[in-house]
């Protein structure tokens, strides 16, 4: 085993950055906090573990501290270069891409995930990653704290919707713990939050039509105001939702994970794949 390349200090940083707001830049600086998410994520050291958003290091540094090898993914070709700078490549892959188009699949089968996600594209990078949950162990990443409440939200809460239904029912999700602003440079406008997703077994998916639980979810809460006879018009009839023992006078918050598959395997097993409005 090759003995650990030591890591450049976490602050200051090697090199004077700009923080770019089109990259939703907000680095992570305050080393207790590193530490924190390093020990919740307590990586072994033949692990594969990918981290998104590496930016200066924060994360980097520590992690490669327990590894043989970490792969990242980063954008910003200014911060690409001074990763590719500070690390042999034999300990550490840059990806220069957006992670948004990334396959993670192609880095191998139980993969870990770590990553401050930058918050102007979190939504649909969750998104990106349940589309490949089957080959992660799990992901633990930073978040904007609003989304990670409506992530682990429960039925009946103003928090709950589409985000909530759609990870809760490929992951299990366990909320760790707050970050606050001050320990980002630039300081942003809200509070963080760290979430852990670990992928349920295939066996547990119970959707027997994945794209149509997706769909059927999407048009619930597609007008969140509106009843379910309403919403779900184009799949199934104000009869047939209460056949199933769901409310057409509810709404999308009122259904469990539970009862979105009750209903999509109904709609998939008597062919309703959903009419045009």
């Amino acid at each position: 085993m090759s003995a650990p390349v030591p890591a450049p200090a976490l602050t200051p940083p090697a090199f004077e950055h700009r923080a770019r707001k089109r990259f939703g830049q907000n680095f992570l600086v305050d080393r207790g906090y590193v530490r924190r998410i390093v020990d919740a994520v307590d990586p072994r050291r033949d692990d594969r573990v990918v981290e998104i958003g590496p930016g200066l290091g924060a994360l980097t540094a520590p992690l490669l501290d327990r590894l043989e090898h970490l792969d990242v993914v980063e954008l910003d070709r200014d911060l690409a270069a001074r990763l590719r700078a500070d690390w042999p490549a034999q300990r550490l892959t840059v990806h220069e891409a957006d992670a948004l188009k990334f396959d993670f699949a192609g880095l191998g089968e139980r993969l870990r995930v770590v990553g401050n996600l930058p918050y102007n594209i979190s939504t649909p990078l969750l998104f990106h990653l349940a589309g490949c949950a089957a080959g992660l162990r799990d992901i633990t990443v930073m978040l904007q704290k609003e989304v990670v409440e409506r992530m682990v939200a429960a039925p009946n809460t103003p928090e709950y919707g589409r985000l909530s239904v759609m990870l809760q029912y490929r992951f299990v999700l366990e909320k760790l713990f707050d970050v606050p602003p001050g320990a980002f440079r630039p300081v942003p406008q809200v509070r963080s939050a760290v979430v852990r997703l670990t992928p349920r077994p295939a066996g547990d998916l119970d959707a027997r039509d994945g794209a149509l639980f997706g769909r059927i979810v999407a048009a619930a809460f597609g007008q969140r105001r509106k009843m379910l006879r309403n919403t779900l018009a184009a799949f199934l009839s104000e009869n047939e939702i209460a056949a199933l023992a769901v409310d057409p006078a509810g709404r999308g918050e009122t259904l469990s994970v539970a009862d979105y598959v009750r209903l999509a395997n109904w709609c998939e097993a008597n062919g309703r794949p959903g009419r045009s409005a």
